[in-house]
């Protein structure tokens, strides 16, 4: 007998599940995750399961892991402090593929070096440079990347400056070409930046869990959820996290195969942070050739198709002033809702709702506050944001009584990307207390926060809603509203024909409106979604009967939703992919592109079976290094060739090779 011990670590909560042989769930649970320590909220959920189950620590065979952290941190522009040396390049590249908006104002080294489309030398590495650079720009950064022009040709300066890089300032370095085998420096060099970014973040949630599941007594090896739902080893995570963009996600479209059985469906599910769409299609999510997009980037990472939208119970209720009427939005931002961060500070909380709720007027800060998150690195800070983060220190504070300046606003809206304070408004969640839909936190203290938010005046001078109630009741129905777009947009992405405008704009278009809404005049307008749609997250039930009533569809709530991450990350195979180029750049010559450097051949065939055999030990010993067993190759090739005076010419080929296998389980 096989027992799996399942965690997912997602913005709000951590679950846990225990599964026997791949077949029956025997406990699940939840627990709040703790930012300012991951174990206290992992080691809370397992052990409940435990408990729950009667099952001893020593018994759990396989531990995997999957999370929603990653994803939320680039769609919240969340991490650490990074620098891109970008060699080859000309600075006007650094415009391209979204590439400063990665930075975010982090420092850049734009440096003479990089090779050919054939591998060979273009200019020398201009290590001086890159040395004076580290001297100066080091301090602070918690990781970089490290991008080459063609350095998937020949990765030699790439792997040059990330040893200069560590030997200087031992931190870590990410080179593009380990992340991506494909062109296009600078989407690689995104990926790159992305990656550096989320080192820190992951390193400290895997490390912490591994210390959780050792504290307890779970001697079994703990794996991690890949973005395109295959499962990878702890270190493995913790040198491309990365990786882990869309962890939680893809393990929750498996988990929705393994509970419902469903072949064509739409996956949708809501956390704390995020709404995350997939399609099912025969039976597996499918991949997105592109690379994963997660809010406004678009990666190079092998990951599912899914639309990533920052749309969930905790997201923030903004009031929309322009025009009359006025009206609500939600998200993208994640905000601690007032009932939860009520528990942790009744007499605070109330005690700021209270004196608000006197007042004749509504102040800009009502109903909000700020606290600091512990044990996040704090270096890289200017002044003023070093001294508004003191002032906050580790108390919760109405926002009204820590913001004393416009210029703090910026400030305090660096401190939240980097993680290092939390900002508490109204949420989805508070208003799902209000109305009596959950009943978890501090429900009094929701009900003033919205009382607050509903004196709000809009364009016409009347104020948002009567009361709390009627206010909570909007937010509902807005939640609603949303998740139906981000549903239709992920319809309409994934069609097999095309409608002629951006899918944002034909989930928003008239005619479908007046056709979901069942127009009837001189034209009777019909429309709904033609297929299933499998609700997961804690909330699902409570929030998705609406959603499949305003689309006229199927919706399948199963059993389990709740944890559907934690049940997908125990469910998966161990999958390693590595892709490699063979080009000819003279008649008679073929030339492999390696790790080592470019090697030649007098033949296409010897190259593509010498390009063959690396990449099959590559990929190979890296699923045995993940803990795979029963290892099975794949291989697939992609040959271009064209017709030059009657004859076939090979022009390139590109080579993958999937090895894939069962975890390694120890059975009890």
């Amino acid at each position: 007998m096989a027992l799996l011990l399942g965690v997912d670590t997602g913005g709000t909560y951590t679950d846990a599940v225990l599964i026997r042989d791949e077949k029956e769930v025997i406990a699940s649970a939840k627990s709040l995750t703790t930012r300012q320590d991951l174990a206290i909220g992992v080691g809370g959920a397992i052990r409940a399961v435990l408990e729950q189950s009667g099952v001893q620590p020593q018994e759990v065979s396989l531990a995997a892991l999957s999370t929603t952290l990653a994803t939320n941190a680039l769609v919240e522009g969340q991490g650490g402090r990074v620098a891109l040396i970008y060699i080859g390049f000309a600075e006007a590249d650094l415009d391209r593929h979204g590439l400063k908006d990665a930075l975010k104002g982090d420092p850049a080294l734009v440096l003479a070096g990089g090779h050919t489309h054939a591998g060979s030398e273009a200019a020398p590495l201009d290590v001086e440079t890159l040395e004076m650079f580290l001297r100066t720009e080091g301090q602070g950064v918690t990781g970089f990347a490290v991008a080459g022009v063609f350095a998937t040709r020949n990765p030699a300066h790439e792997m040059e400056a990330a040893r200069i890089i560590h030997e200087l300032t031992g931190a870590p370095a990410t080179c593009s070409h380990q992340l991506s085998a494909k062109l296009n420096g600078p989407k690689r060099a995104v990926t790159a930046v992305l990656n550096a970014r989320l080192i820190g973040m992951i390193d400290r949630l895997i490390g912490r869990a591994q210390d959780t599941l050792r504290d307890l007594g779970i001697e079994a090896p703990m794996m991690v959820v890949r973005g395109d739902g295959a499962l990878m080893s702890g270190e493995q995570a913790r040198e491309r996290p990365i990786e882990t963009i869309l962890s939680g996600p893809a393990a929750s479209i498996v988990g929705a195969r393994w509970m419902t059985g469903a072949d064509h469906a739409l996956v949708s599910d809501i956390g704390g942070t995020t709404t995350d769409v997939a399609l099912i299609k025969d039976g597996k999510p499918a991949i997105d050739p592109a690379g994963a997009r997660v809010g406004e980037f678009r990666t190079m990472v092998e990951a599912v198709a899914m639309r990533t939208t920052g749309l969930g119970g905790d997201s923030q209720v903004h009031l929309n002033t322009s025009g009359l009427s006025g009206g609500l939005t939600l998200g993208p931002r994640r905000v601690v809702p007032v009932s939860l961060i009520a528990t942790d500070a009744p007499e605070v909380v109330h005690a700021a709702l209270d004196e608000q709720l006197r007042n004749s007027t509504v102040g800009e800060f009502d109903g909000r506050f700020v606290r600091a998150v512990p044990g996040v690195p704090v270096a890289g800070l200017s002044e003023r944001e070093a001294g508004l983060l003191a002032r906050i220190g580790m108390q919760v504070h109405p926002l009204g009584q820590i913001l004393r300046t416009r210029m703090e606003h910026g400030s305090l809206g660096r401190l939240v990307d980097r993680g290092l304070v939390q900002v508490s408004s109204v949420t989805p969640s508070d208003a799902s207390h209000v109305l009596g839909r959950v009943d978890a936190w501090d429900r009094e203290a929701a009900e003033k926060a919205l009382t607050l938010f509903a004196r709000r005046r809009v364009g016409s001078g009347d104020m948002v809603a009567k009361d709390a109630e009627t206010l909570a009741q909007m937010v509902i129905d807005q939640l609603t509203e949303q998740t139906a777009l981000t549903l239709l947009e992920s319809a309409f992405a994934e069609e097999a024909e095309s409608f002629g405008l951006p899918e944002k704009d034909l989930a928003r278009h008239v005619l479908l409106q007046k056709g979901l809404s069942q127009h009837r005049g001189l034209l009777a307008l019909d429309a709904s979604m033609n297929v299933d749609v499998v609700g997961l997250g804690a909330s699902a039930p409570s929030y998705y009967p609406a959603v499949g009533e305003r689309l006229h569809c199927n919706m399948i709530l199963p059993e389990h939703a709740g944890v559907a991450n934690a049940i997908g990350a125990v469910v998966g195979r161990v999958t390693m992919r590595r892709s490699g180029t063979v080009t000819s750049p003279s008649e008679g010559k073929y030339r492999v592109h390696l790790e080592t450097g470019p090697e030649d051949f007098p033949a296409a065939d010897d190259a593509l079976a010498a390009l063959e055999t690396a990449l099959a030990a590559e990929a190979r010993g890296a699923a045995e290094e993940a803990g795979a067993e029963d290892i099975h190759v794949h291989v697939e090739r992609d040959i271009r060739t064209a017709q030059v005076e009657s004859r076939e010419v090979f022009v390139e080929g590109t080579l993958t090779v999937e090895a894939s296998g069962r975890p390694r389980v120890a059975h009890a």
